[in-house]
């Protein structure tokens, strides 16, 4: 992720580079904003900033999945009737755009789930159980969301491996000299976010990735906030698993995506047993089908993956280069103006890559109260621990607020955000002087 040609961070980060940026996206904005009908609902404007927690879903997406459940609605890859051809094809064509989405080498190595935390549980449940085993290590970040923490206490629990957290440096990012130190010869699995949901740090996910396989450890990448921002390749990455969701990036709910390696997936057994994973069923004994089928027991959600295909084809219309520069001077903007203020706290890379969202608490004021307050003005903003429990301990602060951007978000709602702080501040601290 860090070998992209040109990163917003290339020169330094000013103010008047945001706005041109800001100005100039590249894309027609009005058009874009135009397809999601949230913007037109009755009473009080809503000024979206949760897009880390979900995105909005545009029109052309609703439309596409409509019609797939209108005129194409049938059991996949079971019947041999038009409808179940046309949810087969429909099915299978989605997950041939996703691998070329993320420029997987084969189709095969792209696994439908239900979302990330799913497929981070699909490799920590089976490729870690079939390997792991007592006195190896398992690294993963501090700053990892639950999904791609939890599941890893428990396989080293199960394992008797053990768990060991790269810690943060000390501009809110992932540090690498404090991984180069923990990483050895028992190192197993390397797990790192792509992102930070809180923080925004982008780690070096290349270099990340190549010094595990120096040690010969798998590396796993929690993309869920990576992969809707920023152009993403597994095979220039040389990542070995990489999870994310859909509603993430306009898709329906109830989509998300586990890819992996085609050589790593055909060695390990399956994660579900059931219809459609099976070859042959002996009274004792199963044979499974080949990749990708044997990870997708069950009925599969036809109409989250149609969702999806239709989510990368409105994104890449736009272009993916795009939408990362822009909305990462969404981001900038936020955060320049909050640096510049006494009353808030900002939990964000100043000096390295980061992404789309900035984390802040307004001093004195619980981040519950702010987002309750910031609601009752029509602005969404997300706060919490933001499931990055152990982040929030290592940052000695409970919870945090966060603002979230995606490419239909303006410039005037982060103004508009500001004007929430303010009105948080006279609610909390009237008379205040800021």
């Amino acid at each position: 992720m860090e070998n992209k040609k040109e990163t917003l961070y290339d020169s330094p980060m000013t103010m008047d580079r945001v706005l041109a940026i800001l100005d100039n996206p590249g894309f027609d904005l009005e058009a874009v904003r135009a397809d999601f009908d949230y913007l037109k609902s009755e009473g009080t404007p809503i000024t979206y900033l949760d897009n880390g927690a979900t995105t909005q879903r545009p029109n052309p997406v609703i439309d596409r999945v409509a019609d797939f459940y209108r005129y194409e609605n049938a059991n996949p890859l079971r019947g041999n009737h038009r409808l179940s051809l046309y949810a087969t094809q429909a099915y299978e064509e989605g997950r041939a755009r996703v691998a070329e989405f993320i420029h997987a080498g084969h189709k095969e190595e792209v696994i439908f789930t239900r979302n990330a935390s799913e497929s981070l549980n699909l490799v920590s449940y089976i490729w870690a159980l079939h390997y792991l085993k007592e006195g190896d290590r398992v690294i993963i970040s501090r700053m990892e969301h639950h999904s791609n923490s939890v599941n890893w206490q428990f396989a080293c629990q199960q394992s008797g491996a053990e768990l060991v957290y790269v810690e943060l440096d000390d501009d809110y990012s992932f540090d690498m000299e404090d991984y180069k130190a923990k990483l050895n010869d028992r190192t197993k699995v390397v797990a790192f976010t792509g992102a930070s949901n809180v923080l925004s740090s982008e780690p070096k996910a290349k270099e990340i990735i190549r010094l595990a396989h120096e040690v010969g450890a798998i590396a796993v990448m929690d993309g869920a906030q990576a992969v809707p921002h920023d152009p993403i390749d597994v095979q220039d990455l040389d990542c070995d698993f990489l999870a994310f969701s859909g509603h993430k990036m306009l898709a329906p709910f109830g989509i998300g995506v586990l890819y992996g390696k085609k050589e790593i997936l055909e060695k390990i057994p399956p994660f579900l047993y059931g219809g459609e994973m099976i070859e042959y069923v002996e009274d004792q004994t199963s044979t499974f089908a080949p990749l990708p089928y044997k990870f997708e027991a069950g009925t599969q959600n036809v109409g989250g993956v149609v969702g999806l295909h239709a989510a990368i084809d409105y994104m890449e219309a736009i272009g993916m280069d795009k939408i990362a520069r822009y909305e990462k001077a969404l981001a900038e903007y936020c955060a320049l103006k909050m640096e510049a203020r006494e009353d808030l706290e900002v939990y964000r890379p100043r000096h390295s890559a980061r992404g789309t969202a900035v984390a802040f608490n307004i001093k004195g004021v619980h981040p519950h109260d702010v987002s309750t307050i910031m609601d009752s003005i029509g602005i969404a903003i997300r706060s919490g621990h933001h499931c990055t429990q152990p982040l929030h301990r290592g940052l000695c602060i409970a919870a945090s607020c966060r603002a979230s951007f995606a490419f239909y978000n303006t410039k005037e709602e982060v103004d508009k955000l500001f004007e929430g702080i303010d009105l948080v501040q006279e609610t909390m601290n009237p008379g205040e002087v800021r």
